[in-house]
Protein backbone atom coordinates (compact mmCIF):
# COMPACT_ATOMS: atom_id res chain seq x y z
CA UNK A 1 0.00 0.00 0.00
CA UNK A 2 1.23 3.11 -0.44
CA UNK A 3 2.68 5.77 2.33
CA UNK A 4 0.11 7.58 4.58
CA UNK A 5 0.80 11.02 5.15
CA UNK A 6 0.23 12.52 8.56
CA UNK A 7 -0.50 15.88 9.74
CA UNK A 8 -0.38 16.82 13.49
CA UNK A 9 -3.35 19.08 14.92
CA UNK A 10 -3.99 20.82 18.26
CA UNK A 11 -7.31 20.70 18.42
CA UNK A 12 -8.41 19.10 21.67
CA UNK A 13 -9.66 15.80 21.23
CA UNK A 14 -13.46 15.20 21.19
CA UNK A 15 -13.40 19.62 21.42
CA UNK A 16 -16.91 21.23 20.21
CA UNK A 17 -15.71 24.65 21.59
CA UNK A 18 -15.81 26.80 17.87
CA UNK A 19 -12.72 28.66 19.00
CA UNK A 20 -10.75 25.57 19.41
CA UNK A 21 -11.89 24.00 16.19
CA UNK A 22 -11.12 26.94 14.21
CA UNK A 23 -7.81 28.02 15.30
CA UNK A 24 -6.75 23.71 15.10
CA UNK A 25 -8.30 24.03 11.28
CA UNK A 26 -6.25 27.40 10.12
CA UNK A 27 -3.09 25.87 11.56
CA UNK A 28 -3.18 22.93 10.11
CA UNK A 29 -5.19 23.62 6.88
CA UNK A 30 -1.85 24.42 4.84
CA UNK A 31 0.21 21.13 5.54
CA UNK A 32 -2.92 19.52 5.16
CA UNK A 33 -3.57 20.92 1.66
CA UNK A 34 -0.04 20.21 0.62
CA UNK A 35 0.02 16.77 1.54
CA UNK A 36 -2.97 16.11 0.10
CA UNK A 37 -1.83 17.36 -3.86
CA UNK A 38 2.39 16.85 -3.80
CA UNK A 39 3.32 13.92 -5.68
CA UNK A 40 3.80 11.27 -3.99
CA UNK A 41 7.88 10.40 -3.57
CA UNK A 42 9.05 6.55 -4.93
CA UNK A 43 9.33 5.79 -1.46
CA UNK A 44 5.70 6.79 -0.75
CA UNK A 45 4.84 5.32 -3.73
CA UNK A 46 6.05 1.63 -2.87
CA UNK A 47 7.22 1.50 0.41
CA UNK A 48 9.74 -1.51 1.40
CA UNK A 49 7.91 -3.96 3.20
CA UNK A 50 9.00 -4.55 6.45
CA UNK A 51 11.20 -7.87 7.01
CA UNK A 52 9.11 -10.76 9.43
CA UNK A 53 11.55 -12.29 11.52
CA UNK A 54 10.43 -15.54 12.98
CA UNK A 55 10.92 -15.24 16.87
CA UNK A 56 12.51 -17.82 18.89
CA UNK A 57 10.44 -20.65 20.77
CA UNK A 58 12.75 -19.74 23.67
CA UNK A 59 12.78 -15.82 24.85
CA UNK A 60 14.54 -15.47 27.68
CA UNK A 61 16.10 -17.08 30.64
CA UNK A 62 17.00 -15.88 33.63
CA UNK A 63 15.11 -16.64 37.39
CA UNK A 64 11.91 -15.26 38.39
CA UNK A 65 12.26 -10.84 39.07
CA UNK A 66 14.24 -10.86 35.81
CA UNK A 67 11.64 -12.78 33.75
CA UNK A 68 9.23 -10.30 35.34
CA UNK A 69 11.32 -7.45 34.15
CA UNK A 70 11.92 -8.92 30.94
CA UNK A 71 8.38 -9.39 30.22
CA UNK A 72 7.49 -6.06 31.89
CA UNK A 73 9.39 -3.85 29.66
CA UNK A 74 8.43 -5.05 26.61
CA UNK A 75 5.03 -4.56 27.59
CA UNK A 76 3.93 -8.13 27.68
CA UNK A 77 2.26 -7.70 30.99
CA UNK A 78 -0.27 -6.15 33.10
CA UNK A 79 2.05 -4.22 35.96
CA UNK A 80 1.69 -6.98 38.10
CA UNK A 81 4.41 -10.07 38.37
CA UNK A 82 3.78 -13.13 36.39
CA UNK A 83 4.30 -16.71 36.58
CA UNK A 84 6.95 -17.77 33.33
CA UNK A 85 5.26 -19.15 31.12
CA UNK A 86 7.82 -22.62 30.57
CA UNK A 87 7.53 -25.44 28.22
CA UNK A 88 6.73 -27.30 31.20
CA UNK A 89 3.69 -24.67 32.30
CA UNK A 90 2.51 -24.61 29.27
CA UNK A 91 1.89 -27.72 28.29
CA UNK A 92 0.49 -28.71 31.83
CA UNK A 93 -2.17 -26.10 30.62
CA UNK A 94 -3.00 -27.38 27.44
CA UNK A 95 -4.03 -30.58 29.43
CA UNK A 96 -7.09 -28.21 29.89
CA UNK A 97 -8.46 -28.60 25.95
CA UNK A 98 -8.68 -31.59 23.44
CA UNK A 99 -8.04 -28.76 20.87
CA UNK A 100 -4.38 -29.23 19.46
CA UNK A 101 -2.04 -26.16 20.37
CA UNK A 102 -1.60 -25.17 17.14
CA UNK A 103 -5.38 -24.55 16.33
CA UNK A 104 -6.66 -20.74 15.71
CA UNK A 105 -9.65 -20.37 17.87
CA UNK A 106 -9.75 -16.70 16.60
CA UNK A 107 -8.27 -13.86 15.31
CA UNK A 108 -8.14 -10.59 18.11
CA UNK A 109 -8.68 -6.86 17.09
CA UNK A 110 -7.06 -4.60 16.50
CA UNK A 111 -3.86 -5.92 14.89
CA UNK A 112 -5.94 -9.35 14.22
CA UNK A 113 -3.39 -11.30 16.09
CA UNK A 114 -4.13 -15.43 15.76
CA UNK A 115 -5.24 -16.55 18.78
CA UNK A 116 -3.88 -20.11 18.74
CA UNK A 117 -4.54 -22.84 21.74
CA UNK A 118 -0.97 -22.37 22.66
CA UNK A 119 -0.97 -18.93 22.85
CA UNK A 120 -3.84 -18.64 24.60
CA UNK A 121 -2.34 -21.12 26.61
CA UNK A 122 0.79 -18.98 27.45
CA UNK A 123 -1.26 -16.37 28.35
CA UNK A 124 -3.26 -18.61 31.03
CA UNK A 125 -0.15 -19.32 32.40
CA UNK A 126 1.31 -15.57 32.73
CA UNK A 127 -2.26 -15.38 34.76
CA UNK A 128 -2.43 -17.73 37.37
CA UNK A 129 -4.47 -19.68 35.58
CA UNK A 130 -5.25 -23.79 36.35
CA UNK A 131 -5.52 -25.91 33.12
CA UNK A 132 -9.41 -25.98 34.11
CA UNK A 133 -9.49 -22.44 33.17
CA UNK A 134 -8.89 -23.53 29.77
CA UNK A 135 -12.28 -24.09 28.29
CA UNK A 136 -13.52 -20.81 30.05
CA UNK A 137 -11.00 -18.87 28.59
CA UNK A 138 -11.12 -20.74 24.39
CA UNK A 139 -14.97 -19.70 24.98
CA UNK A 140 -14.09 -15.85 25.73
CA UNK A 141 -12.14 -16.06 23.22
CA UNK A 142 -14.57 -16.56 20.79
CA UNK A 143 -17.46 -14.65 22.67
CA UNK A 144 -15.01 -11.28 22.70
CA UNK A 145 -15.19 -11.26 18.71
CA UNK A 146 -18.50 -11.87 18.05
CA UNK A 147 -19.57 -8.85 16.25
CA UNK A 148 -22.69 -8.35 18.88
CA UNK A 149 -20.29 -7.35 21.59
CA UNK A 150 -18.89 -4.53 19.44
CA UNK A 151 -15.68 -5.09 21.00
CA UNK A 152 -14.43 -3.49 17.61
CA UNK A 153 -15.61 -0.30 19.14
CA UNK A 154 -15.46 -0.39 22.85
CA UNK A 155 -11.74 -1.55 22.90
CA UNK A 156 -9.68 0.79 21.48
CA UNK A 157 -12.66 3.73 21.84
CA UNK A 158 -12.09 6.33 24.43
CA UNK A 159 -14.57 5.30 27.16
CA UNK A 160 -12.58 2.49 29.05
CA UNK A 161 -15.00 -0.16 28.46
CA UNK A 162 -14.10 -3.83 29.69
CA UNK A 163 -15.14 -7.17 29.01
CA UNK A 164 -17.73 -8.25 32.06
CA UNK A 165 -17.95 -12.46 32.32
CA UNK A 166 -20.42 -13.95 33.94
CA UNK A 167 -20.21 -17.72 34.29
CA UNK A 168 -23.52 -19.92 34.94
CA UNK A 169 -24.06 -23.85 34.60
CA UNK A 170 -22.53 -26.66 36.83
CA UNK A 171 -18.74 -25.55 35.56
CA UNK A 172 -19.38 -22.82 37.97
CA UNK A 173 -18.59 -25.51 40.66
CA UNK A 174 -16.02 -27.01 38.97
CA UNK A 175 -13.45 -24.59 38.97
CA UNK A 176 -14.76 -22.53 42.34
CA UNK A 177 -15.72 -19.55 40.61
CA UNK A 178 -17.50 -17.28 43.31
CA UNK A 179 -21.05 -16.28 42.95
CA UNK A 180 -21.18 -15.11 47.00
CA UNK A 181 -20.01 -12.75 49.13
CA UNK A 182 -17.27 -10.61 47.33
CA UNK A 183 -17.83 -12.47 44.25
CA UNK A 184 -16.10 -9.36 42.23
CA UNK A 185 -13.58 -8.36 45.29
CA UNK A 186 -9.73 -9.95 45.11
CA UNK A 187 -8.95 -13.86 46.72
CA UNK A 188 -11.02 -16.30 44.34
CA UNK A 189 -8.19 -17.80 41.46
CA UNK A 190 -10.68 -18.24 38.96
CA UNK A 191 -12.86 -15.02 39.03
CA UNK A 192 -9.48 -13.22 39.31
CA UNK A 193 -6.99 -15.54 36.51
CA UNK A 194 -9.74 -15.61 34.29
CA UNK A 195 -10.25 -12.01 33.68
CA UNK A 196 -6.82 -11.77 34.12
CA UNK A 197 -5.76 -14.06 31.27
CA UNK A 198 -8.35 -12.33 29.07
CA UNK A 199 -6.93 -9.35 29.48
CA UNK A 200 -3.93 -10.51 28.44
CA UNK A 201 -4.76 -12.07 25.81
CA UNK A 202 -6.43 -9.22 24.20
CA UNK A 203 -3.39 -6.81 25.02
CA UNK A 204 -0.83 -9.68 23.64
CA UNK A 205 -2.28 -11.12 21.14
CA UNK A 206 -4.34 -9.00 19.79
CA UNK A 207 -2.05 -5.60 20.30
CA UNK A 208 -4.46 -3.49 22.54
CA UNK A 209 -1.69 -1.61 23.81
CA UNK A 210 -2.61 1.43 26.64
CA UNK A 211 -2.79 5.11 24.80
CA UNK A 212 -1.75 3.60 21.76
CA UNK A 213 -4.88 1.48 20.41
CA UNK A 214 -6.53 1.31 23.84
CA UNK A 215 -7.30 4.75 24.05
CA UNK A 216 -9.00 4.77 27.40
CA UNK A 217 -8.76 8.04 28.93
CA UNK A 218 -9.30 7.02 32.33
CA UNK A 219 -8.88 3.47 32.16
CA UNK A 220 -10.86 1.23 33.99
CA UNK A 221 -9.83 -1.30 36.75
CA UNK A 222 -12.17 -3.57 35.91
CA UNK A 223 -9.73 -4.77 32.53
CA UNK A 224 -7.92 -6.25 35.32
CA UNK A 225 -10.60 -8.88 35.82
CA UNK A 226 -14.22 -8.43 35.43
CA UNK A 227 -15.83 -12.16 36.26
CA UNK A 228 -18.95 -13.35 38.25
CA UNK A 229 -21.17 -16.43 38.63
CA UNK A 230 -24.29 -16.37 39.34
CA UNK A 231 -25.35 -18.39 42.55
CA UNK A 232 -28.12 -20.62 40.67
CA UNK A 233 -28.48 -22.52 44.31
CA UNK A 234 -30.22 -19.54 45.80
CA UNK A 235 -32.12 -18.10 42.93
CA UNK A 236 -35.62 -18.49 42.80
CA UNK A 237 -35.70 -17.58 39.18
CA UNK A 238 -34.09 -19.82 36.10
CA UNK A 239 -30.58 -18.62 35.47
CA UNK A 240 -29.42 -16.18 33.22
CA UNK A 241 -28.25 -18.91 30.42
CA UNK A 242 -31.49 -21.37 30.48
CA UNK A 243 -32.79 -17.48 30.19
CA UNK A 244 -30.89 -17.10 26.97
CA UNK A 245 -32.24 -20.41 25.45
CA UNK A 246 -29.70 -23.29 27.24
CA UNK A 247 -29.97 -25.92 29.03
CA UNK A 248 -29.59 -25.91 32.91
CA UNK A 249 -27.04 -28.59 32.56
CA UNK A 250 -25.16 -26.65 29.87
CA UNK A 251 -21.92 -24.42 31.10
CA UNK A 252 -21.91 -21.43 29.23
CA UNK A 253 -19.93 -17.73 29.40
CA UNK A 254 -22.01 -14.33 28.92
CA UNK A 255 -20.06 -11.49 28.30
CA UNK A 256 -20.54 -7.83 27.85
CA UNK A 257 -19.26 -4.09 27.39
CA UNK A 258 -19.79 -1.68 30.47
CA UNK A 259 -17.51 0.62 31.49
CA UNK A 260 -19.42 2.06 34.75
CA UNK A 261 -20.12 0.17 37.99
CA UNK A 262 -22.46 1.41 40.44
CA UNK A 263 -23.99 0.16 44.00
CA UNK A 264 -26.58 1.01 46.66
CA UNK A 265 -29.52 -0.30 48.67
CA UNK A 266 -33.19 -0.05 48.77
CA UNK A 267 -35.00 2.23 51.09
CA UNK A 268 -37.12 -0.50 52.70
CA UNK A 269 -36.54 -4.05 51.57
CA UNK A 270 -40.01 -4.96 50.55
CA UNK A 271 -40.74 -5.29 46.77
CA UNK A 272 -41.38 -2.06 46.03
CA UNK A 273 -38.35 -1.04 48.04
CA UNK A 274 -36.03 -2.88 46.14
CA UNK A 275 -37.74 -2.04 42.56
CA UNK A 276 -37.43 1.72 43.07
CA UNK A 277 -33.66 1.00 44.37
CA UNK A 278 -33.20 -0.92 41.04
CA UNK A 279 -34.76 2.09 38.94
CA UNK A 280 -32.44 4.71 40.94
CA UNK A 281 -29.54 3.16 39.98
CA UNK A 282 -29.61 4.73 36.64
CA UNK A 283 -28.94 1.60 34.65
CA UNK A 284 -29.44 3.30 31.12
CA UNK A 285 -28.29 1.69 27.57
CA UNK A 286 -27.06 -2.06 27.99
CA UNK A 287 -27.32 -3.03 32.08
CA UNK A 288 -26.55 -6.07 33.93
CA UNK A 289 -28.27 -5.86 37.13
CA UNK A 290 -26.68 -7.94 40.01
CA UNK A 291 -29.61 -8.69 42.81
CA UNK A 292 -28.30 -10.47 46.08
CA UNK A 293 -30.44 -14.06 46.60
CA UNK A 294 -32.25 -12.26 49.55
CA UNK A 295 -33.56 -9.73 47.18
CA UNK A 296 -34.79 -11.88 44.47
CA UNK A 297 -36.47 -14.22 46.71
CA UNK A 298 -38.71 -11.25 48.22
CA UNK A 299 -39.15 -10.37 44.46
CA UNK A 300 -39.71 -13.58 43.83
CA UNK A 301 -42.20 -14.33 46.97
CA UNK A 302 -44.40 -11.28 45.74
CA UNK A 303 -44.76 -12.84 41.77
CA UNK A 304 -42.60 -10.47 40.03
CA UNK A 305 -40.75 -12.55 37.03
CA UNK A 306 -37.36 -11.43 35.81
CA UNK A 307 -39.32 -10.42 32.64
CA UNK A 308 -41.36 -8.51 34.78
CA UNK A 309 -38.57 -6.62 37.06
CA UNK A 310 -37.16 -5.40 33.50
CA UNK A 311 -40.26 -4.31 32.43
CA UNK A 312 -40.57 -2.26 35.48
CA UNK A 313 -37.42 -0.72 34.75
CA UNK A 314 -37.84 0.04 31.44
CA UNK A 315 -41.01 1.53 32.15
CA UNK A 316 -39.44 3.41 35.04
CA UNK A 317 -36.04 4.61 34.05
CA UNK A 318 -34.93 7.78 33.81
CA UNK A 319 -32.30 8.32 30.78
CA UNK A 320 -29.14 10.33 32.10
CA UNK A 321 -29.68 13.06 29.99
CA UNK A 322 -32.91 14.03 32.19
CA UNK A 323 -32.13 13.03 35.69
CA UNK A 324 -29.71 14.60 38.02
CA UNK A 325 -26.88 12.54 39.72
CA UNK A 326 -28.11 9.87 41.82
CA UNK A 327 -29.50 9.83 45.31
CA UNK A 328 -27.33 9.45 48.34
CA UNK A 329 -27.17 5.66 49.31
CA UNK A 330 -30.39 4.45 51.06
CA UNK A 331 -32.59 7.56 49.88
CA UNK A 332 -35.57 7.41 47.31
CA UNK A 333 -37.09 10.18 44.79
CA UNK A 334 -40.09 10.02 42.87
CA UNK A 335 -40.40 8.14 40.18
CA UNK A 336 -40.91 9.93 36.54
CA UNK A 337 -41.43 7.93 33.12
CA UNK A 338 -39.10 8.70 30.50
CA UNK A 339 -40.70 9.54 26.72
CA UNK A 340 -41.26 6.28 24.97
CA UNK A 341 -38.54 7.22 22.29
CA UNK A 342 -36.00 7.59 25.18
CA UNK A 343 -37.00 3.84 26.85
CA UNK A 344 -34.74 1.10 27.14
CA UNK A 345 -36.36 -2.29 25.57
CA UNK A 346 -36.02 -4.81 28.29
CA UNK A 347 -33.99 -7.08 26.09
CA UNK A 348 -30.99 -4.30 27.06
CA UNK A 349 -30.73 -6.13 30.55
CA UNK A 350 -30.29 -8.75 32.29
CA UNK A 351 -30.50 -9.84 35.96
CA UNK A 352 -28.00 -11.80 37.49
CA UNK A 353 -28.56 -13.01 41.21
CA UNK A 354 -24.91 -13.30 42.74
CA UNK A 355 -23.69 -12.00 46.39
CA UNK A 356 -23.81 -12.81 50.05
CA UNK A 357 -26.09 -11.61 52.98
CA UNK A 358 -26.62 -8.17 53.06
CA UNK A 359 -28.92 -5.45 51.35
CA UNK A 360 -26.17 -3.88 48.64
CA UNK A 361 -27.65 -4.38 45.03
CA UNK A 362 -25.33 -3.35 41.75
CA UNK A 363 -25.22 -2.25 37.95
CA UNK A 364 -22.82 -2.35 35.28
CA UNK A 365 -23.93 -0.37 32.60
CA UNK A 366 -22.81 0.50 28.96
CA UNK A 367 -23.68 2.31 26.13
CA UNK A 368 -26.41 1.43 23.81
CA UNK A 369 -28.95 -1.36 23.62
CA UNK A 370 -32.22 -1.32 22.47
CA UNK A 371 -34.41 1.59 22.46
CA UNK A 372 -31.10 3.86 23.06
CA UNK A 373 -29.33 4.52 20.11
CA UNK A 374 -25.52 3.63 20.43
CA UNK A 375 -23.97 1.24 18.77
CA UNK A 376 -25.99 -2.00 18.34
CA UNK A 377 -24.63 -4.16 20.90
CA UNK A 378 -25.91 -7.04 23.02
CA UNK A 379 -24.87 -9.66 25.17
CA UNK A 380 -22.84 -12.66 23.77
CA UNK A 381 -23.07 -15.80 25.24
CA UNK A 382 -21.26 -19.10 24.36
CA UNK A 383 -21.69 -22.98 25.11
CA UNK A 384 -18.38 -23.92 27.26
CA UNK A 385 -17.06 -26.83 25.48
CA UNK A 386 -15.46 -29.57 28.21
CA UNK A 387 -12.45 -31.73 27.22
CA UNK A 388 -12.97 -35.55 27.33
CA UNK A 389 -10.96 -35.73 30.48
CA UNK A 390 -13.02 -33.23 32.02
CA UNK A 391 -13.72 -35.16 35.15
CA UNK A 392 -10.38 -36.55 35.83
CA UNK A 393 -9.20 -32.87 35.27
CA UNK A 394 -11.44 -31.57 37.80
CA UNK A 395 -10.48 -33.94 40.26
CA UNK A 396 -6.84 -33.05 39.47
CA UNK A 397 -6.85 -29.20 40.77
CA UNK A 398 -10.25 -29.20 43.41
CA UNK A 399 -8.56 -28.53 46.25
CA UNK A 400 -6.79 -25.96 45.22
CA UNK A 401 -8.44 -23.24 47.27
CA UNK A 402 -7.84 -21.18 50.21
CA UNK A 403 -7.74 -22.08 53.69
CA UNK A 404 -8.55 -19.01 56.05
CA UNK A 405 -7.54 -19.26 60.07
CA UNK A 406 -10.70 -19.33 62.16
CA UNK A 407 -10.56 -16.89 65.64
Amino acid sequence: MPGLRVVPETVPCESNIQEQIEAGISAAIDEIITALTKPLTAEEKSPKPMKAERPARIIFKGNLEEVNRFFYQRGWTDGLPIIPPTEEAVAEMLTGTDLPAEHVVTKIIPRMGKATVEKIAINAVMAGALPTYMPVLITAAQAVMDPKTRFDTFEVSTGSWAPFWIINGPIRNDIRVNCGSGALSPGDMANAAIGRAMSLIIKNIGGARKAVEDMGVLGNPGKYTLVIGEYEEESPWEPLHVERGFKKEDSTLTVFFPNTFFQSIPGTTDANGILNALVNLRGGGMASYLLIPSHAKTLFSEGWTKRKVKEYIAEHLIPPSLSSAPPPSGQRTPLQQAPPSMKPDPDSMIIVVAGGPGAFMGVLTSAGGRGMGGFGNDFVTKNIELPKNWGKLVAKYKNIAPTYARY
